[in-house]
């Protein structure tokens, strides 16, 4: 059930409150939730809980809200740094176990939920703490055991339903994963675990708009899953609203400054935005590129022409605009008068040949004679080999790229001349090819 905030005063709550445990927590929690201002009155509270702490005026329970209030504004150095100066409580160490998982010390988180456990803190939050450590040590059989633990009316609850669903899909049960999700709502419509289930998984079957909005439904929790603020900003980014993607990374930074992806998305995006185009030339640039992309065969040429164009890999009018009239000549049985036919049906369409040549070039086949067999192994690998980020795949689907030989035949300015692909995944993709031992072409 989801605490009630009526008349609660927050500040009040975490400083002079005669009780503060986990209804209180949550009450915190869910008043933020309700009205973003209330933040600024935690760190308010926190500031003068600093002030008594420095002035060694805190009792050791004291010290304990003064670590959870930490937590909550997601500075988790000084919260653990601080909890273990408290009362060693069950509330104190329960918080502890959670400071140790978002800090992936996880044997210790484990530990903690224990000590915390024993100490005599709520038995299935503790368990489900337990299964949510396993899981992200890469053990969802292990945190399936511990799920399997519980029974009675936690399974109705929409944090049990989530930690279930997200473990299933770990061991590739999706529809499963999908049906929990959707009962974890029922039973909070905002529980923002299951909503960032549901929009991973709509995205995943091309839904954008659904998941868009189950991401939207997640961010406005708190605190905000880190997972969530990124995948809204990349959506944002190819709905292309950079404003929009800017905000989501800069809320991350600002609860976590040391956070290098959020930094590097940031400045992609604010790339992306100084380089937007207004709609009128976005429309242009839209005309012109499908002109380029029309195909030869769509024009009457003699079969002389049509082959020797085959033969030389050239499909569409770009094919051709970045071709100069020396290259088609050095083409085996291309004279004068196919040159002249060409040149007639470029100039249909305002175009002519070698007007690109100077630009960069299309993608060009690969020279295997000097490669390894090792190597020309890797090239036929599916590019799924390289566990790219959700912003990769997305440009390598635009880019049609299916192998990693077809990703090594485009250079890294063809690469980022895709849409939302920035140094951060250019980046990426020069260090995953390193375990292959290839690097893309001109480099």
């Amino acid at each position: 059930m989801v605490a009630q905030t009526t008349e609660f005063d927050l500040k009040q709550a975490m400083l002079i409150g005669n009780s503060f445990g986990p209804r209180e927590v949550e009450n915190i929690r869910v008043a933020i939730r309700g009205d973003a201002t209330q933040f600024d009155r935690l760190r308010d509270a926190v500031v003068e809980l600093e002030n008594q702490n420095s002035r060694d005026e805190l009792a050791h329970a004291g010290r304990v809200r003064l670590g959870i209030g930490y937590f909550l504004l997601g500075d988790y150095e000084n919260a653990t740094q601080v909890i273990k100066k408290g009362d060693g409580g069950a509330l104190a160490l329960f918080y502890q176990a959670k400071i140790n998982f978002v800090l992936e010390h996880y044997p210790e988180a484990v530990k903690s939920y224990e000590q915390a456990q024993k100490a005599g803190y709520n038995v299935d939050e503790c368990t489900l703490g337990k299964a949510e450590v396993y899981r992200n040590m890469q053990q969802p059989e292990k945190s399936l055991e511990q799920l399997d633990k519980l029974s009675g009316a936690i399974e109705q609850t929409a944090e049990y339903l989530y930690q279930r669903g997200v473990t299933v899909a770990a061991l590739g049960q999706t529809d499963e994963a999908i049906r929990l999700y959707e009962r974890a709502v029922t039973s909070d419509k905002k529980h923002s675990g299951a909503l960032f289930g549901l929009a991973i998984e709509s995205e995943r079957r091309g839904n954008d708009e659904t998941a868009l909005e189950l991401y939207k439904q997640a961010a406005a929790n708190f605190p905000t899953n880190v997972g969530t603020l990124l995948n809204l900003g990349l959506l944002y980014e190819d709905l292309e609203q950079y404003q929009q993607a800017m905000i989501c990374y800069q809320r991350i930074t600002d609860s976590f400054p040391d956070d290098k992806r959020a930094r590097l998305f940031f400045k992609d995006a604010k790339a992306s935005n100084d380089m937007h185009f207004d709609e009128d030339a976005l429309k242009r640039r839209d005309r012109f590129a499908q002109i380029l992309n029309l195909p030869v065969s769509d024009f009457e040429l003699s079969v002389r022409s049509r082959n020797c164009l085959r033969l030389m890999g050239i499909n569409t009018l770009g094919d051709l605009c970045h071709r100069t009239e020396q290259e088609l000549l050095t083409s085996k049985n291309f004279g004068e008068n196919s040159l002249n036919e060409i040149r007639e049906m470029l100039a249909l369409k305002g175009l002519k040949l070698g007007q690109y040549a100077s630009e960069k070039q299309l993608p060009e086949p690969i020279q295997t004679a000097a490669l390894t067999e090792e190597e020309l192994q890797a090239l036929s690998r599916p590019i799924s080999d390289l566990n790219l980020s959700v912003r990769a795949k997305k440009c390598m689907n635009r880019l049609n790229i299916q192998t990693i030989g077809q990703l090594v035949s485009h250079s890294a300015d063809q690469l980022l001349d895709c849409k939302n692909f920035g140094v951060t995944s250019l980046t990426e993709i020069r260090e995953k090819l390193v375990a292959f031992n290839i690097k893309l072409r001109s480099e």
